[in-house]
């Protein structure tokens, strides 16, 4: 007797089956058999087996509860041997931005700006020449340059030519690189020195002799 097949294997057979139509979400659900939790199903499709469907998270024209997948080609995806912890870990520590080309996550996609980048685990030094899964190992970058689809790295800039374009750039640029940089150093490296340190007004009270 065939076994049948599971909740995760008839959601990936529906979305097989309808390439390039947005599907809702009661009808991959219907698909799956019913199952209660055919949302983890989604996620581990796309996730951990490679498969790229797209949500209102990847896609403007998207509604929160629609999904598309666009071909069944399957990607370089999170393996079980990187943790939650060190995956959230990678990301924080780079701020999530792309290490490779710089793209933040949510900005959009330079190679469908119907798209928005999303972020992924990329090996420094790669598991096959004898690298692990730990965070020293690990870093954040975008689904283009994890399939090779960026032409080239972008070098990453030196201190004087950074400071030289943001002195060059727009107010409102120079606002926009400031709350960046704010909310993604917070108080640390002395960000918030300028504003803890005492005025030379009170510098001076406080050095006044007593009588």
């Amino acid at each position: 007797m065939d076994r049948k097949p599971g909740s995760k294997q008839r959601i990936l057979n529906f979305f097989l089956s309808n390439l390039g139509k947005v599907a809702e979400s009661r009808d991959i659900q219907a698909a799956s058999g019913g199952a209660v939790e055919w949302a983890r199903r989604v996620r581990e499709l796309r996730n951990e087996d490679g498969y790229l469907i797209l949500s209102h998270k990847d896609r403007a024209d998207l509604k929160p509860n629609q999904y598309l997948m666009e071909t069944a080609k399957r990607v370089p995806a999170f393996k079980r041997g990187i943790s939650k912890q060190n995956r959230a870990f990678v990301l924080e520590r780079n701020g999530y931005t792309c290490q490779m080309c710089g793209a933040a996550a949510g900005d959009p996609d330079p190679l469908n700006p119907t798209r928005t980048i999303r972020l992924t685990m990329g090996h420094i030094k790669d598991k096959s020449k004898g690298g692990d899964d730990s965070p020293g190992n690990l870093r954040a970058v975008c689904s283009n340059c994890n399939e090779g689809l960026q032409n080239t790295a972008l070098p990453k800039p030196d201190r004087v030519h950074l400071l030289s374009q943001i002195r060059r750039a727009a107010i409102d640029d120079q606002r926009v690189v400031l709350k960046w940089l704010q909310e993604k150093l917070g108080g640390k490296d002395g960000c918030s020195r300028g504003r803890s340190r005492t005025s030379p007004t009170r510098r001076t009270t406080s050095a006044r002799p007593t009588a």
